[in-house]
């Protein structure tokens, strides 16, 4: 289930200290998560700016306030701060897309506009991490490419199951594109890889996710039976409404 407070960057770099307290050196937990947290924020805001490969660990002890020794108590090299920044970003997939709302089971479009919606909102949370991520991807060593790409592989998979069950229980079509799960991901990615297109264009989140979710239904839907009509129809009119 979405929760956005275990999204924000201080419940993320928690999440770090924890998957790694046997490297991390700094036993203080308050004080650990403080210095974390700065680190991070600065080591994303860097590679927005110069890009992940050209910073440099003194660059990120400059930017960051933390000393060269401060910064080795919990990374010994860059390659393991961006091992810990992927892995961060693929288990908040695994943890938010895992976890539907209980009314949403059993119910494939109810299931698809739950992921779609939880994708965006996850991505609108986390945009430094998801944005370095993708954008950097083919900078990384290949240990760490492949991480990104498991990364976008698993929210695929978890789209398409919900479109097996769909079409499994006649909800979307039968020849619905094995294809599809792959398509909607750059939709999803979209979002906050051309942030400024959408803020251009004062485009809010919700009109977004809703026509994503309207033209993603179209494309599946069995047009008779089960009210997936006016599914569509409501969907058109909160799109069309800002």
């Amino acid at each position: 289930m979405l929760n956005i407070d275990d999204l924000r960057t201080e419940a993320l770099c928690r999440h770090i200290l924890e998957r790694h307290r046997d490297t991390i050196t700094v036993k203080k937990p308050d004080f650990a998560l403080r210095k974390l947290k700065v680190i991070i924020t600065a080591a994303l805001e860097l590679s927005n700016l110069k890009g992940f490969q050209v910073m440099s660990l003194r660059d990120l002890s400059s930017a960051s306030g933390v000393s060269m020794g401060g910064l080795y108590a919990y990374f010994d090299t860059k390659d393991t701060l961006l091992k810990m920044i992927l892995s961060e970003v693929t288990d908040a997939v695994q943890r938010t897309l895992s976890t539907p709302p209980p009314e949403v089971y059993g119910d494939p479009v109810a299931h698809l506009n739950w992921l779609i919606d939880a994708h965006v909102r996850m991505t609108e949370e986390m945009l430094p991490w998801f944005t370095f991520s993708f954008m950097e991807a083919k900078n990384f060593p290949r240990a760490a490419r492949q991480k990104a790409v498991d990364s976008e592989e698993l929210t695929e998979r978890y789209i398409a199951d919900v479109l097996n069950e769909g079409i499994a229980s006649h909800v979307f079509r039968s020849d619905t594109s094995p294809l599809l799960a792959a398509l909607i991901k750059p939709l999803l990615q979209d979002w906050y890889v051309k942030r400024t297109k959408y803020q251009r264009r004062a485009v809010p989140i919700d009109t977004y996710i809703s026509t994503v979710q309207t033209l993603i239904l179209s494309a599946c839907l069995e047009k008779s039976g089960s009210g997936v009509d006016a599914v569509i129809r409501t969907q058109d009119t909160a799109a069309g409404s800002v």
